[in-house]
């Protein structure tokens, strides 16, 4: 079978400004030997010979790399559409940069409102995201807010609403898993999970996407009997090696950032990206999954064929296997409403 690679994530730098607590990829300092100017630009052109639509730019703070415009525009020269995740937290010298890229979108986070998201990212962070996202508007980007839940925030997604309705900002939600600085114990629980669920839900069915664009992320799922969807886009199980792949800025290729080391697939140094991406062994987690690979909580479910057992990195850092995502929303509705037959 023929795997298209359609979207990259590519995390240009480890190094960041901030030190969030629920950092999934412990950023600070940056990687050891980090990819060199010459080297990110032959990726952009591998990547172009490959056909990817799509290279999503984030750190770290990917806007602290010195070159990380040049590398993006590269990929702009390539017909490779870009997107770019930022804390925010930067020099507004950037915008213009930005404007001149034409992204396809530009997200900052925002986990709660002033008080809250300063003691998860750090003092004044809030005022300085907020600046640095409405001037970004205001130069005509399209903006996209990321809030990632977790027990610190979870009561301030209504706040977040009223604060972005009607501003044409789009919010993208998500469920922070433990993993880098996030203690387990910040972790939604099954029903904070499936109340998340029930607001983005509620906020999609009350407002227009003119009013208040908003999505749940590839965490937010999957199969409910009663939640419309939610997500991205219509489940069909975990994309990581099928048509997304992820790159760290030391030249490590992984199915997905958000799944653990042990599973990267190559250096770019050693290994040329087409050839990882075209190894008939690579990402077999996925591409070879069956439905002996799924754990306790999807066997036996009669929607294993489409869901393939959710995010798996979430299903991961939960369960310390792939394809047993407890996160789900028909799952949890069998559980918790004793709806045994559906």
């Amino acid at each position: 079978m023929d795997y298209k690679l359609r979207q990259v994530t590519w995390e240009l730098t480890l190094k960041c400004n901030l030190r969030c607590i629920h950092c999934g990829s412990n950023a600070g300092e940056k990687r050891r030997k980090e990819l060199t100017t010459k080297e990110a630009l032959d990726v952009v052109k591998d990547l172009a010979d490959l056909g990817v639509d799509e290279i999503c730019f984030l750190g770290g703070e990917p806007f602290l790399r010195k070159d990380w415009f040049e590398i993006a525009n590269e990929a702009k020269e390539f017909g490779i559409r870009t997107l770019f995740i930022s804390n925010g937290c930067i020099n507004k010298n950037v915008i213009s940069k930005l404007c001149k890229l034409e992204p396809y979108g530009v997200a900052v986070s925002i986990d709660g409102m002033e008080k809250v998201h300063d003691a998860i990212r750090g003092r004044s962070s809030f005022k300085k995201a907020i600046s640095f996202l409405l001037s970004c508007k205001d130069n005509g980007l399209p903006m996209t807010i990321i809030t990632t839940v977790n027990k610190l925030n979870l009561r301030e997604l209504p706040k977040i609403k009223d604060f972005i309705i009607g501003k044409n900002i789009a919010w993208q939600i998500q469920i922070a898993s433990p993993q880098g600085r996030l203690s387990r114990h910040l972790v939604v629980s099954e029903e904070e999970f499936y109340a998340v669920g029930l607001f983005i839900a509620w906020l999609r069915k009350k407002y227009s996407t003119k009013e208040l664009p908003v999505i749940g992320a590839h965490c937010c799922g999957y199969f409910s009997n009663y939640l419309p969807n939610i997500n991205m886009s219509y489940w069909k199980g975990c994309s990581a090696g099928i048509n997304i792949l992820g790159i760290k800025s030391n030249g490590d290729t992984i199915g997905c950032l958000s799944i653990p080391e042990k599973f990267i697939e190559g250096n770019l140094r050693r290994k040329g990206i087409k050839e990882i991406w075209n190894d008939n062994n690579a990402f077999s987690y996925n591409r070879k999954f069956n439905e002996e690979q799924l754990g306790t909580n999807c066997k036996g479910c009669k929607y294993w064929k489409k869901c393939k057992g959710g995010c798996n990195g979430l299903s991961f850092f939960m369960t310390n296997q792939f394809h047993n995502d407890p996160y789900c929303y028909y799952r949890i509705e069998k559980k918790f409403f004793k709806l045994d037959k559906i």
